[in-house]
């Protein structure tokens, strides 16, 4: 038979199949086949595009001319919405699908969409060590730049889809935070489109108050349209020290000293269950021992988080060299744990052989195809949360989470929260060692309950002076919200700044309990 007729057939089948039991049916039930079939190739295209497009735009140097112009452009977006009688809330018009952050963002619809298409590189000083980058710009489209000429970001977080916007205006971390801190406290500016059309710069010096309060502010102060950022030397290889340990006052314990010991320069905890871990530390350096080589980012190559917890099973220590830019991408290609609940068989080595190549879909194409259906489910039976809790409330954050969710593994990274006039500080007057909590998966405590068993956590969060990453589900009462952040300085600038008739406050735009 005609192997293309052969193949027509099999799609025909397909079709059929999917009519027959429902499309949501398919998506909920057998995902794998719909993402394999569909996604994963799409997921190539995607990325094509994006990444030949930066690279031409950035070596033509058309990008400074061009950024002009779309800032001029959005400024008179928000002069037309002030002329029309500012009638709803602003809002960027990049869909919802689009963003990272599983949660979907129904403001989009109601809102006045202002049209932002800034996804370019705008220049790096190495003068002055900076790179300056528009909102869009992400991680992956970052360091495939940065590293190629020798520079890094001091903080690079994980997942290649991740933006500039959203990591300023959210938050974002990395293993190296234990020394730079969150990704804020790199940026050294920021640009803005405020609620009355004007264009401001600000940073430590210059508008300062606004500098401290635009990160965590969730696009609620004003338009972001360029930042700068801090870049550091890059070497070609992370040297990564891999240390499983068990018990879980061993862990805490081991963690807090290589997190406080400033000669690691990355500092990662993978915990697998309550009592057992590995602990990875790592240095950069341009020197690789040949037989210690490991270059994870190979498509064929186990998942990270599988590869580490072999550590665990053999019950022995281990030092790797792993090229720079596949060790900041470690966990990209199976999306941290993730992709083994959409893909089960996708660490199979048949499998990253012939397609690992193609992974990992788009988090962004996951979200446009999962239905309402799957949304509901993924709310009520699935976690993926991050909490950031004081290092001296590890041990009792780690217990909390196990009574609570039960879900594994964990992910540990520690990072320095300095003092500051933003939403996220210390409690105290000094800098203080604080540990990302990242629990992603399903539940298996059997009295798991969406909303009550996340207040629970995000109560012990508050009480132990701890912070809520706002990609995720929250299901905060706005005063309680306002207890676990700082709102001063932000509702004084929202204020002064005519924000409250432009942009919705971040509580309202972001929690559960605001928007139901």
């Amino acid at each position: 038979m005609d192997p293309l007729l052969f193949l027509g057939g099999l799609v025909l089948l397909f079709l059929m199949w999917i009519k027959v039991k429902g499309l949501d049916y398919v998506i909920v039930h057998q995902r794998w086949i719909f993402v394999c079939l569909f996604l994963l190739p799409l997921s190539v295209l995607f990325d094509v595009y994006y990444y030949v497009r930066a690279w031409l735009i950035f070596k033509m140097c058309s990008a400074p001319k061009l950024h002009d112009q779309r800032v001029r452009d959005i400024q008179r977006q928000v002069r037309e919405w002030r002329k029309e009688g500012s009638k709803t809330h602003m809002c960027t018009g990049r869909p919802g699908w689009l963003t990272v952050s599983l949660r979907v963002g129904k403001y989009k619809k109601t809102h006045k969409n202002i049209i932002i298409n800034m996804m370019d590189i705008l220049e790096v000083d190495t003068n002055r060590q900076v790179v300056r980058v528009e909102p869009l710009a992400n991680m992956g489209q970052v360091t495939a730049l940065l590293t190629s000429i020798g520079w890094t970001l001091p903080v690079l977080p994980e997942l290649d889809d991740l933006t500039v916007g959203g990591l300023v205006m959210g938050t974002g971390i990395e293993s190296s935070s234990h020394i730079y801190g969150l990704f804020q406290h790199i940026c050294v500016a920021y640009e803005l489109v405020l609620a009355d059309g004007s264009l401001v710069r600000c940073t430590e010096e210059e508008n300062s108050d606004l500098f401290h309060a635009v990160p965590w502010s969730c696009g609620t102060l004003g338009l972001l349209v360029a930042a700068e950022i801090k870049i550091v030397p890059a070497k070609s290889w992370v040297k990564l020290h891999y240390e499983p340990v068990r018990g879980l006052e061993n862990i805490c314990k081991r963690f807090t000293e290589v997190s406080e010991n400033k000669q690691n320069m990355f500092v990662e905890g993978i915990q697998y269950t309550v009592d057992s871990a590995v602990i990875m530390t790592g240095t950069m350096t341009d020197h690789a021992e040949p037989d210690k080589i490991n270059r994870i980012g190979l498509h064929f190559k186990p998942w990270f988080f599988k590869h580490v917890e072999g550590y665990l099973k053999r019950h022995h220590t281990g030092i790797e060299y792993i090229p720079l830019r596949q060790y900041y991408h470690r966990h990209t290609r199976s999306i941290f744990w993730e992709l083994q609940d959409i893909i089960p068989f996708g660490n199979n080595l048949v499998f990253r052989w012939l397609f690992g190549w193609m992974v990992p879909p788009k988090i962004s194409l996951l979200k446009l195809t999962q239905g309402e259906t799957i949304r509901r489910l993924y709310e009520q039976h699935h976690v993926v949360q991050d909490m950031l809790v004081p290092m001296k409330h590890l041990q009792a954050a780690i217990k909390r989470f196990h009574q609570d969710i039960d879900v594994y593994p964990l992910w540990l990274c520690p990072f320095l929260l300095p003092t500051g006039r933003g939403m996220v500080h210390p409690k105290g007057q000094e800098e203080e060692l604080y540990v990302d909590i990242g629990a992603y998966g399903e539940p298996k405590v059997k009295h798991f309950e969406a909303k009550a068993s996340t207040r629970q956590l995000e109560k012990f969060v508050r009480d132990v002076h701890g912070f809520q990453m706002l990609y995720a589900d929250v299901y905060m009462e706005r005063d309680e919200f306002w207890e676990m952040f700082d709102g001063q300085l932000y509702h004084r600038l929202r204020e002064e700044l005519g924000c409250k008739n432009a942009f919705p406050e971040v509580y309202d735009k972001i929690c559960k309990s605001a928007r139901h």
